[in-house]
């Protein structure tokens, strides 16, 4: 079938095959001597300066015209006299050049009478056709779905999408520097795996052809970088794109990218430590400040000591029990009813002891966070991979950051004993056949780097896509996402 143009595209269309006549509508190259940014912080009378550009705004006018062109970073002013030009090049500008094209020019650099720094042209070459207009000025691209569908467009024309892709950007440069400055190297771990762990979560299943397996994608990279630190790696890191099988939400997507670092010979409180250091020099360097303004609040990473909860003890005066001592889900689940808390229908999605305690977390104490908060001291049931406390082996070391009902990340002193590791994961198989999908499967792999003996890790993890919602002050997780997955059109 013929496709068919709107009346703007067969114009930009025949404009080029006029383009043509007189040059290359794509060229192969453009020399700058400065972005856009840097040359509007050149001095007047700065000559020879060239920049290039899309072209966002034109006002055409006789003898003189004004346009605007833009890069990821900034925009700047270029001015187009036909007397400097001439009038060949300026009849060609006039007539061939649109909105949405791309321009190199090379010029002067003046400041005009409303103290805006500008490009006086003296020559300028045309560097590609638009074939398709872009949005109108005031309105833009203001449909949520064409946002996400068309990031390259919303890119041009929404400030603010520039500015928290610019941020996500200058992101991955700070995390790998202060990575490197602290003694973190950097590896990749599989994607396709031969058993789902490091996480509860349910997984995407794939086939392998070539070896006739069956595999799932990761979920989380853990039990690989710990096999790195049973191998001799001393601290390591991955910036690594995981995948888990669930809903949607404006917190969760079904691919997401996922930072994790463990540190030989450290425990959950240098841990801690650490983290608070890299969200100050983090915050300090994208936004400068250490407080954040998300949504209605005001979110102080700069203070010396976080609030604090523990965990258990919270959990307990909820609960009105001790739910450490219960061991059968559907006892945990009539005492909760039996309480008040929640009903029989809040409660039928979850199987699991791990599922239920965490849905009532969730909803009594992690909704009602605000300020930066450590919770730490977690039932050991919750996280199969954590190590037992020393002295009560139902509670672990672990902790975790949240701030405006989000979690931002989560942290062990990690399990290092093998024979422990094996009961938590049998553990896990009992779970599994209650009906809890997010269990993990028992992964001889990891149990035999674990038996050749590992020394004392901390690890921690946490979302990119949920941290940038945060620290940009975006509604979504696929509002930092360049190119969230969508369900197709019909």
């Amino acid at each position: 079938m013929e496709k068919q143009y709107s009346e703007q595209e067969l114009v930009r269309r025949e404009k080029l095959e006029e383009i043509k006549k007189v040059c290359n509508p794509y060229p192969e190259k453009y020399e700058r001597t400065h972005r856009l940014t840097e040359a509007k912080l050149l001095e007047d009378g700065t000559k020879d300066v060239s920049i290039a550009g899309r072209i966002v705004f034109m006002r055409k006018m006789g003898k003189l015209s004004f346009l605007k062109i833009r890069d990821l970073e900034g925009d700047m002013q270029l001015e187009i006299k036909i007397d400097i030009v001439g009038e060949e090049k300026y009849d060609f500008f006039k007539k061939q050049i649109d909105t949405g094209d791309f321009i190199g020019a090379k010029g002067e650099i003046f400041t005009t009478q409303t103290g805006e720094k500008t490009l006086r042209v003296e020559t300028f070459e045309f560097l590609g056709k638009a074939l398709r207009p872009l949005p109108e000025k005031y309105h833009g691209l203001t449909d949520i779905e064409e946002k996400y569908r068309q990031r390259y467009t919303d890119l041009i024309m929404n400030e603010e999408t520039r500015k928290v892709f610019l941020g996500r950007s200058k992101f991955y440069s700070f995390l790998h520097r202060f990575m490197a400055e602290n003694g973190f190297l950097e590896v990749e771990t599989p994607i396709l795996q031969n058993a789902v762990c490091g996480a509860s979560a349910k997984p995407f299943y794939t086939h392998h052809n070539a070896l006739d397996i069956d595999c799932n994608l990761r979920i989380a990279p853990e039990t690989y970088l710990k096999q790195c630190i049973a191998g001799g790696y001393d601290k390591v890191y991955e910036v690594a794109k995981c995948f888990r099988n669930e809903g949607m939400d404006p917190q969760h997507l079904q691919e997401f990218t996922q930072v994790e670092w463990y540190a030989a010979y450290w425990n959950f409180e240098d841990n801690i430590k650490y983290y608070q250091n890299f969200m100050k020099s983090l915050l300090t360097e994208l936004v400068g400040t250490t407080t954040l303004y998300y949504k209605e609040y005001t979110l102080d990473f700069g203070k010396e000591n976080w609030n604090k909860i523990n965990y258990t003890e919270e959990m307990t005066k909820i609960f009105g029990f001790d739910f450490l001592q219960i061991e059968n889900p559907e006892e945990l689940k009539e005492k909760i009813i039996e309480k008040g808390l929640f009903t029989e229908k809040e409660l039928e999605d979850y199987k699991s002891l791990s599922q239920i305690i965490d849905f009532v977390y969730k909803k009594k104490i992690r909704e009602g966070i605000i300020e930066p908060t450590i919770i730490y001291n977690y039932p050991a049931v919750l996280m199969p991979l954590a190590r037992r406390n020393d002295h009560n082996d139902k509670i672990i070391d672990v902790f975790q950051v949240i701030a405006a009902g989000t979690e931002l990340c989560k942290a062990y002193s990690e399990l290092v004993n093998p024979i422990t590791q094996r009961k938590t994961f049998e553990d896990q198989l009992i779970a599994k056949n209650q009906g809890d999908e997010e269990t993990m499967d028992l992964d001889e792999s990891f149990l035999q780097a674990m038996e050749m003996g590992m020394p004392p890790i901390s690890g921690l993890g946490f979302g990119i896509d949920r941290l940038m919602m945060l620290i940009f002050n975006q509604e979504s997780v696929r509002d930092v996402v360049l190119f969230p997955q969508m369900k197709e059109r019909n």
